[in-house]
């Protein structure tokens, strides 16, 4: 009643009422568990494509180069990211079940399908594109959801939300791993396993999630208004960068390991490793946040990123190889679950929030699917992974500067 009568006072004196967020609250934590459900399913299985891309390349696909396979993953990120372009405005205008149900259901046929595959446009279509498309449209609603349900608690949140998808890097990896080279079930029955534990996740999800925003009516399906606003612009800029590089080790790091000699056990291993790394950043970050500023924090963690990368061009043994995956695990587990909470800080209303995270997600569809390519064509041209490495490193940094200076205009814009 208060916030009721607040909005009415508002409205009389002809000032916009200042949105409310419950910060929580029965729906809103469930609407925080479908997330982690989610994330589960669509980042952290894309997580591990690391596993299938070296896997394809001694079974399926021998006679196709690193390139080749990695834009099998590469379309997965870029359907994920750019189904936002059509799940954020519908996500403000309907809500999330109407898209999320249909959608996990296209995805666990995606993964079904999949199992069935032997030749590399099979693969194509099932894992990259019907499995990146059913991914995006699932992901940017659910995002949103918990975007609306917390302002001053969203680091926090989005942190234990995306928390599902390490979690995912690190079992996928390793069940993978063991399902394919330790056990007799063979690749189909492997990948079908994994199938069913998504499923019994996407359930819970579909039953789970809500949306705490008034649909939003009439008006443009895309706001291009935000284009105007230079934190907006400004960060999707700098992410764009930033997620050009993110990706690379996790396509790279298993082929990279057996370069110098480590065991194909210990190299895909790596991968989970790395996901465990980031399990902790995404956790910690967002408590982090909540004392350094969002996009501070954002900022920081894409400058050690690229400090990592260079550093991983002297790497040569396990132990390296090892703590280089743990702290760049960290550092992009902490972007990846705050980057989702500083687009939203730029929308003007809860309800628009859908539509300013589809259309920055859309953004970076493009950097998710050309960065991995480009690199596996820098590795099959040189002979060599340091051009791919120093790509990642100067891209990290050089985004990070960028959402820096949206940072700037974001607080004298307040």
């Amino acid at each position: 009643m208060a916030d009721l009568e607040k909005s009415q006072n508002s409205d009389a004196e002809g000032i916009p009422a200042k949105p409310t967020f419950p910060e929580g609250g029965l729906k809103g934590w469930l609407a925080v568990l479908a997330c982690w459900c989610i994330m589960f399913n669509t980042f952290g299985y894309i997580n591990a494509f690391g596993i299938y891309e070296s896997y394809y390349q001694a079974t399926f696909l021998q006679e196709q180069s690193e390139s080749n396979i990695a834009w099998i993953g590469s379309l997965q990120v870029f359907f994920m990211f750019s189904g936002g372009l059509v799940s954020g405005p519908m996500m403000d205008r309907y809500g999330p079940k109407v898209i999320i149900i249909p959608c996990s259901i296209l995805f666990i046929v995606s993964v079904m399908l999949t199992s069935l595959c032997t030749e590399y446009y099979q693969f194509m279509l099932a894992q990259g594109v019907l499995g990146g498309l059913a991914n995006g449209l699932t992901y940017t609603p659910k995002i949103t959801a918990v975007n609306q349900y917390f302002f001053q608690k969203r680091p926090f949140a989005m942190g234990i939300a995306s928390s599902g998808s390490s979690l995912a890097g690190v079992i996928f990896p390793i069940a993978l791993n063991r399902m394919l080279n330790k056990s007799d079930l063979g690749f189909g029955w492997s990948v079908r396993v994994l199938g069913f534990l998504m499923l019994a996740l996407s359930i819970i999800a579909c039953a789970s999630v809500s949306s705490n925003a008034t649909r939003r009516k009439g008006g443009p399906l895309l706001l291009w208004k935000a284009w105007k606003q230079p934190a907006y612009t400004l960060q999707i800029t700098g992410l764009f960068l930033v997620v050009w590089a993110m990706f690379i080790p996790f396509f790279y790091i298993p082929g990279y390991a057996q370069s110098i000699s480590i065991d194909i056990d210990m190299s895909n291993y790596l991968i989970a490793i790395l996901n465990a790394g980031s399990l902790l950043g995404r956790l910690l970050g967002g408590a982090v946040a909540n004392h350094l500023g969002q996009f501070n924090t954002l900022a920081g963690a894409s400058v050690i990123c690229g400090i990592l990368n260079f550093c991983w061009l002297s790497i040569n043994s396990l132990g390296g190889m090892i703590a280089f995956s743990v702290l760049l695990g960290f550092f992009s587990g902490t972007i990846i679950g705050l980057f989702p909470a500083t687009i939203a800080m730029t929308a003007m209303n809860p309800n628009e929030i859908g539509s300013y995270l589809g259309m920055g997600l859309g953004a970076l569809s493009i950097s998710g699917l050309t960065g991995t390519p480009i690199t596996g064509a820098l590795i099959n041209s040189y002979g060599s992974y340091d051009p791919a490495i120093i790509f990642a490193g100067v891209c990290s940094i050089v985004g990070a500067v960028i959402v820096a200076g949206g940072r700037a205009y974001f607080v004298n814009s307040n």
